[in-house]
């Protein structure tokens, strides 16, 4: 796996991450333009109102809320902008320095929570606690096969270019200077992940680009995150078990849809280093293909190969 990963080529790789990102980037988008309904086949319901508990006006003001604290997801300031804030007022500066320090994700994730409580009150009588009761699946030879040849097939290539390739391509980028993990561990531990979890009926599990891209958006950039993280998702899991489903079903979906706008933002960004003609036109062939309903794979495919074309031409030349 790792041979594969220094194999592929660097423009290939942004192409993926860049309609990751923009796939993301545009559901979104639907999500809070649209009302939603996700318990039928079509979702879409039609244009979203802009007041209400679910509206417009929520969606926006948490997106703009989100700009203020985070802006476009800078890390330090420019020695430029240091100077600045010198020269101007300290407490117009300290007063910056609070609101960046604001964990924006998570106050906007529980606004999302407490208006859903508000959107239906009476869903508190339908909370239980403990455990949802976990069985071990049998699973037949039938259901091997199916899930092989319609499931396992077609997801592949997504999984080895996602959930691996890009993450480690990604990692590398939101983090350098910090040893790095091998293509070869990532690919172990999502296999390892689905492996363990199927028989407990488990949803299929990977290290998706997109949440790194918006973990590392919204602050969460040590390992200790990602512990804390996993902590408090098994917790509720074990406090209130199914019940986790009637609480997040309230939750505003245009909230939802700024949240996860963002982290595709952030995804697409890391496609912004392709500074060549060259390197930018192979990104954008595996973005477009991608994007129009090909899929991943044979986007990357088509990268691949207008790649190798071009560096025929330059041996030709």
């Amino acid at each position: 796996m790792q041979w594969i990963y220094k194999l592929i080529p660097l423009s290939v790789v942004r192409g993926i991450q860049l309609s990751q990102g923009l796939s993301f980037a545009l559901t979104a988008v639907k999500y809070v333009r649209k009302a939603q309904n996700f318990s039928k086949p079509k979702s879409d319901l039609g244009g979203r109102d802009w007041s209400g508990l679910d509206g417009l006006i929520l969606a926006i003001s948490c997106a703009c809320f989100i700009v203020i604290v985070n802006g476009a997801g800078e890390t330090e300031e420019s020695a430029e902008e240091q100077g600045n804030c010198e020269a101007g007022n300290r407490v117009l500066k300290r007063v910056g320095k609070v609101i960046s320090s604001l964990p924006s994700a998570f106050l906007v994730f529980t606004l999302g929570l407490v208006l859903g409580f508000i959107r239906k009150p009476e869903m508190v009588d339908e909370i239980t606690f403990g455990p949802s009761p976990i069985e071990i699946v049998k699973i037949s030879r039938r259901a091997w096969k199916t899930g092989f040849l319609k499931g396992t097939i077609p997801q592949l290539p997504l999984s080895l270019l996602n959930s691996v390739i890009a993450v480690c391509k990604l990692s590398s980028d939101l983090f350098p200077g910090r040893k790095e993990f091998t293509a070869g561990s990532v690919s172990v531990t999502v296999g390892a992940m689905n492996l363990v979890g199927c028989w407990f009926g488990a949803m299929p599990c990977c290290h998706g680009a997109g949440g790194l891209a918006g973990q590392y958006r919204f602050g969460g950039r040590s390992g200790s995150c990602v512990a804390i993280l996993g902590l408090v998702k098994l917790g509720l899991g074990l406090v209130l078990g199914g019940s986790l489903v009637v609480i997040l079903r309230e939750f505003p979906v245009g909230v939802l849809g700024v949240l996860l706008l963002f982290a595709g933002i952030e995804l697409a960004i890391a496609a912004r280093d392709m500074r060549s003609k060259e390197d930018a036109f192979v990104m954008l062939v595996v973005c477009s293909v991608s994007l129009v309903g090909s899929g991943a794979a044979v986007g990357f495919l088509c990268g691949v190969v207008v790649h190798l074309l071009l560096e025929l031409r330059k041996l030709a030349a």
